[in-house]
């Protein structure tokens, strides 16, 4: 008896180690559309200076894949939109892109998804839209022949929350029909091969169309009435929780809710237009800090509690050649000098010394992810013109209607990450109980 307390009494306290030190459900985003971002080297350094565990890239830059070897923080890279009909028709170019891309820098650089894509119902192009299967299976071929298959490194895309019909009440989202077919292809796709089904969910757009108080509150994970959903009966607090749960049911309503959520964008701008309701560094550090705090207490969603679903930050920096309105440049949470916009408890230590790290001079200016040349060394992909994508302001479409469906393993972190403040004290004083009889 006095072997398992005191067994219980090692597990919690490296429970609350474990949380101290790690959030290995958080990621940010690490977009190039910038010409004054610091060197690949510097950005490493500010990331494991830390919690995040993981980054996303918007395609695969060699000099940041280098940079992050070692560091043990998982990335995510991404084939552009204009290697998607390459990808699609030619598997040597697959392979080409593979073996560029990926091969030289794993496992030192830690790549664990290829994201095919990004966003691209958002096109409106059918034609794109039915490559995007076809590409991501041969990207999924080319990794397995070089022995990188079988779950080390995943295949999916990413979608925008206009893929949903309609989210309110969340349980009653579904797809919309004219993307059903192609969607159902793409599931298939992610449960075969274990990948997470990635959407980008904004509850900052979803505000810019219902600005009462409450929503705002609502949205910010604040104190606020809730809502109930009536055909769940369940109550949502945030408006996070309610958009990944309309996923939840989109999925579950064609069949694959064990498909993994991935959040691999979310975040609140600082500042913006002035039609641009509630872009503050106020709201944007209220937005990121408790959702943040939500998803270390391990609680999940209302259709899914207790799950802690990978959530990627929207973003490292600013990226000052982005267009579209004024909070499309102001999502950054480190400025280019490697300082702070807004402190959101991000860093391992408090005496970091932010300035220390901060380059010379800014790099070269870089095009955006999408409109970078291939390596010299890849076979020219059949050539296409891409239709213009929807205004970035357009990311609210399905946003205002208003999350990872396989359970995971039950190793420490899991165990850690779905003990709650309450349910650690209920477990402290149980503990404590227990010493004392003894």
């Amino acid at each position: 008896m006095r072997a398992s307390v005191y067994s219980l009494i090692l597990l919690f306290f490296s429970c609350l180690l474990h949380l101290s030190k790690s959030q290995p459900f958080l990621g940010v985003n690490y977009g190039l559309t910038a010409d004054n971002l610091p060197p690949p080297s510097a950005s490493a350094k500010l990331l494991q200076s830390t919690t995040f565990q993981k980054v996303r890239l918007y395609g695969s830059d060699p000099g940041v894949i280098k940079a992050l070897a070692n560091t043990g923080i998982e990335i995510v890279i991404g084939a552009s939109n204009g290697d998607v009909p390459g990808l699609a028709s030619d598997p040597s170019f697959a392979r080409s892109w593979v073996e560029t891309n990926v091969v030289p820098y794993y496992p030192a650089s830690k790549i664990v998804l290829i994201a095919v894509g990004n966003e691209i119902t958002s096109y409106g192009d059918n034609s794109l839209m039915s490559q995007l299967l076809p590409a991501m299976k041969n990207v999924q071929g080319a990794l397995e022949a070089v022995s990188l298959g079988g779950g080390k490194i995943k295949v999916s895309t990413v979608h925008i929350m206009s893929v949903l019909a309609g989210s309110d009440p969340p349980s009653t989202a579904v797809f919309k029909p004219e993307h059903a077919d192609i969607l159902k292809g793409l599931l298939e796709f992610n449960s075969e091969t274990g990948s997470p089904f990635a959407v980008n969910p904004y509850p900052f757009f979803a505000y810019q169309d219902d600005r009462r108080p409450e929503t705002l509150a609502y949205c910010l994970f604040q104190a606020n009435p809730g809502r109930v959903d009536p055909n769940s009966n369940l109550k949502y607090m945030n408006m996070f929780d309610a958009q990944v749960d309309a996923v939840y049911s989109a999925l579950n309503s064609m069949g694959f809710k064990d498909v993994e959520i991935m959040v691999a964008e979310t975040g609140w701008p600082y500042k913006g237009d002035p039609e641009e309701a509630g872009a503050t560094v106020e709201n944007a550090r209220a937005y990121n800090k408790n959702l943040i705090a939500h998803l270390k207490s391990g609680s999940g969603t209302p259709l899914m509690p207790g799950r802690v679903i990978d959530t990627y930050l929207f973003a490292l920096y600013d990226e000052n050649l982005k267009p579209g309105k004024g909070s499309e440049r102001a999502f950054g949470l480190f400025r280019p000098d490697l300082t702070m916009t807004y402190d959101i408890g991000l860093t391992k230590t408090t005496n970091y010394n932010q300035t220390s790290m901060a380059p010379l001079s800014p790099t070269r200016p870089r095009l955006p992810p999408a409109a970078a040349p291939t390596r010299q060394t890849l076979p020219s992909p059949p050539q296409m013109i891409l239709p213009s994508p929807v205004t970035p302001s357009d990311k609210n479409s399905g946003q205002t209607d208003v999350h990872n469906s396989t359970p995971r393993s039950a190793s420490l972190a899991h165990i850690c990450r779905s003990l709650s403040i309450s349910a650690s004290m209920f477990f402290v004083s149980v503990l404590y109980a227990l010493i004392i009889l003894l």
